[in-house]
């Protein structure tokens, strides 16, 4: 089926499927083991934490393996909640994924400031330099790289460089960027959280980076494994397989972006002119390459993706985290989009080995659905 959910979850990398593989029959041994088999065990961990830490310019001794963004925004809120004075307060991006969000409000619940937007969703640095310089700045701030539902890129180098100036901790998620645009930079920010199995790594592993100042956290008490900052096991050959689906997408992937991207604005062009009354979200904003919210003129967007998945298509009514939950989308909400056009909108979102084809074939699908779901003459409500 052409698959156009990858910001939900992309398939598993031939070389990551090979290294998984490879090194299950390798390295299975415990790396904390004092035998030579869970030596060499170590010697693959630490190869891949120095190969993952060069990618995303850190140093290795700030980058931990962990189950995914989710246990790492868990894990940065509890340091803070455990570190900042009690009274801190928390200045978040209000388009965060449900992880971040989720984490912010169990942490601190009654002490969250949402920053402002652009139309577009972008955070307004103009006044993000202001709360800064203000008598009452926030003593940590949290924004993402890449929006997983409308793609739109945050300006996360220089957010990094205010909070740096100010020494206010920063946690960025990177989850929708790494494997789509270049990583260079990612692990200066401060804190970084990411998954594996967005970028073609397996599931259930991710990476936290720490900054300098915080290398004495634990995330989990109880053990010495990764350097003392997280209990439990490794799991060597899942660990190696993200840091290989990191260096292919990285080393032949990132740098095929323009070409992606024109695919992407074709279909963008063709789908409002085959679809009277639909529309992109956020159409001017730099965004993922692979990513398009669209609003759709009529009918809630479950039925669109139940018709396009019975032809073989698989979109997203949007963040798959949120997906049963009651409500419109948070991200759609702070865009400034009624409770009605929300329920419209679908989420398509393609993958490296996405081709042009594929792409008119959606188009074609799309505008087939289109004729199928236009409501009655007497019906005036969509």
């Amino acid at each position: 089926m052409p698959y156009f959910d990858h910001n939900a979850t992309a398939p598993l990398a031939p070389i990551a499927r090979e290294t998984w593989l490879r090194l299950s029959d390798e390295a299975w041994h415990n790396p904390s083991s004092p035998t030579r088999d869970g030596a060499r065990a170590r010697l693959r961990l630490d190869a891949a934490r120095e190969r993952t830490a060069e990618f995303l310019g850190c140093p290795p001794a700030r980058l931990l393996f962990n189950s995914g963004a989710t246990e790492g925004a868990h894990t940065v809120f509890d340091h803070w909640a455990r570190t900042l004075p009690p009274a801190a307060r928390i200045a978040l991006n209000p388009t965060e994924h449900p992880a971040v969000l989720e984490a912010a409000r169990r942490h601190f619940p009654d002490r969250i400031d949402f920053l402002p937007l652009t139309p577009a969703g972008l955070i307004r640095l103009d006044a993000l330099a202001t709360l800064f310089s203000s008598d009452t700045p926030p003593s940590a701030l949290a924004v993402m790289a890449a929006n997983n539902e409308t793609g739109v890129l945050q300006p996360w180098r220089e957010i990094a460089a205010l909070c740096a100036a100010r020494h206010i901790p920063f946690l960025c998620d990177a989850t929708q960027w790494l494997g789509k645009l270049p990583a260079s930079g990612l692990g200066a920010t401060g804190w970084l959280i990411a998954s594996a199995h967005k970028f073609g790594g397996p599931k259930a592993t991710g990476l936290l980076v720490f900054p300098d100042q915080s290398e004495s956290f634990s995330a989990q008490s109880g053990g010495s494994q990764e350097n003392a900052h997280r209990a439990g096991t490794e799991d060597v050959p899942s660990i190696c397989a993200l840091a290989a689906a990191l260096a292919d997408a990285e080393q032949t992937k990132v740098f095929l972006e323009e070409s992606r991207l024109h695919l992407r604005n074709h279909f963008e062009r063709a789908i409002v002119s085959a679809i009277t009354g639909s529309r992109i979200l956020c159409p001017d904003a730099d965004r993922l390459w692979n990513t398009i919210s669209l609003l759709l003129p009529h009918v809630e967007n479950a039925r669109w993706v139940a018709k396009l998945d019975k032809r073989g298509f698989q979109v997203s009514t949007g963040s798959a985290c949120a997906t049963g939950k009651a409500g419109p989308s948070h991200v759609l909400t702070a865009l400034g989009l009624s409770i009605d056009e929300s329920r419209r909108v679908i989420r398509i979102s393609s993958g490296w080995d996405t081709t042009e084809s594929d792409w008119h074939a959606l188009l074609a699908a799309l505008t087939e659905v289109a004729t199928e779901l236009i409501p009655p003459a007497n019906v005036v409500k969509p």
